[in-house]
């Protein structure tokens, strides 16, 4: 891509208007025109080879290669549903956005700067036009809509590595066919794509209600942007150890069962996972008492494999500042050192969480008063015994590094 319209080649300009005339209504797909890469038949060897993006009089590549390459061009036609047909300089034409513009876009999303090679395809212009159309309409300001890209592409390009790397991957492990992989992942390819495709709607759907239902039971304005949560993080001891002594595979393995363990439980127990880091995840919950389950859960889990080397949870609850998808803060901070310090196999948890339990009577805010009111109920003298279900024990203050002196607080069952 380059970063202003001067940037078209004197073909570019020559071809442009031509180009522009070429871009459908939106909503239409144009159906192909043949040639190689989506390129008509009669096009010139510049026009064939700036499809394929290669120079024309590039030398000629080995059979093989030839043939890994028109199969890639062709996964390229089924994924995106369309022939590469502009430059950029055109689509950014087409769509009726400034090449700047439509540069800070592409980018956003994560895609690479290609100069002015033919590599794009209506629904390229078709999604910048949406995304300028939602700033003009000013329901987006342009900050927000490259925000948008941003935060979608990061998102989509991590999923779809994960899905090549380990889904297709084992998928198209050659059978007695005698096919090849490269051979056996085009029909592979046809058949699931549709249906990945509804899945990842769906599933996209599901999250937008749930985020949004949080928002909207939001108590103001400012908490729908600084809320009070509580973010914990489960690290995995001894992990760098590990990496010199298992193999590539087997550490692969691991770090999957590890996160695939986490998620699973995060998500069962009402908390979020917020991200994967190897050997580290981050999650949060809205409520202490949940967010204390989890990490409780994820210790009494990978104790009992004997697999998983040890866990250290560390959280800390108060104010915290959400942007695309992740969380920032003071809060997330303390809740990082505070796991940094937690002996192992433990839940260790800040001041502020430790006075949240006690607030809504999931902890004693003191052990004597809970025996003393335990004691009464007992003797029929009381009211009936409080039912905590955690137990919290006051550990040394310590400083900690950019934070100052805090007072962590040992997290366990009660009883």
């Amino acid at each position: 891509m380059t970063a202003d319209d001067s940037g078209a080649t004197p073909r570019d300009v020559d071809t442009e208007d031509d180009a522009v005339r070429d871009v459908p209504p939106e909503g239409s797909v144009r159906a192909s025109d043949g040639g190689a890469g989506g390129v008509p038949a009669e096009a010139s060897a510049q026009d064939r080879a700036d499809a394929a993006g290669t120079a024309p009089d590039a030398a000629p590549t080995a059979r093989g290669e030839d043939d890994e390459n028109n199969i890639a061009i062709r996964l390229e036609q089924l994924i995106l549903g369309a022939d590469r047909r502009y430059t950029p300089f055109q689509a950014a034409r087409g769509a009726g956005v400034s090449m700047d513009l439509a540069a800070r876009f592409w980018r956003a999303m994560g895609f690479a700067d290609i100069g002015q090679v033919k590599a794009l395809t209506e629904a390229d212009v078709l999604a910048l036009r949406r995304l300028a159309g939602l700033v003009e309409a000013g329901l987006l300001s342009e900050a927000m809509a490259i925000q948008v890209a941003r935060s979608t592409g990061q998102t989509t390009a991590r999923l779809a590595d994960w899905q090549i790397d380990s889904f297709l991957e084992g998928l198209t492990e050659p059978q007695d066919s005698g096919l090849t992989r490269t051979e056996i992942t085009y029909p592979l390819v046809e058949l699931l794509l549709p249906e990945l495709e509804e899945f990842l709607v769906y599933v996209w759907r599901r999250q937008l209600a749930a985020a949004t239902g949080r928002v909207v039971r939001a108590q103001d304005d400012a908490e729908m942007v600084d809320r009070r949560l509580a973010v914990g993080f489960a690290d995995l001891v001894g992990f760098t150890r590990l990496t010199r002594r298992l193999e590539e595979e087997e550490l692969g393995e691991l770090v999957e069962a590890f996160e695939t363990t986490c998620s699973d439980l995060v998500a069962a127990h009402g908390g979020r996972l917020i991200k994967t880091l190897g050997d580290e995840v981050l999650f949060s919950a809205d409520d202490a008492g949940v967010a204390a389950e989890i990490g409780l859960r994820l210790i009494e889990t990978m104790t009992h494999d004997e697999t998983m080397p040890e866990l250290r949870v560390g959280i800390a609850f108060g104010t915290v500042t959400t942007r695309m998808g992740d969380v920032f803060g003071t809060t997330v901070n303390l809740a990082s050192r505070l796991t940094s310090i937690a002996p192992k196999d433990t839940v260790l948890v800040d001041e502020a969480f430790a006075e949240e339990l006690g607030r809504i009577g999931e902890a004693p805010v003191s052990e004597a008063e809970a025996a003393a009111a335990e004691k009464a109920a007992a003797e029929g003298t009381g009211g009936p015994a409080p039912s905590y279900r955690f137990a919290l024990q006051p550990m040394w203050q310590r400083p900690v590094r950019g934070l100052g002196v805090v007072e962590p607080w040992l997290l366990s069952r009660r009883g």
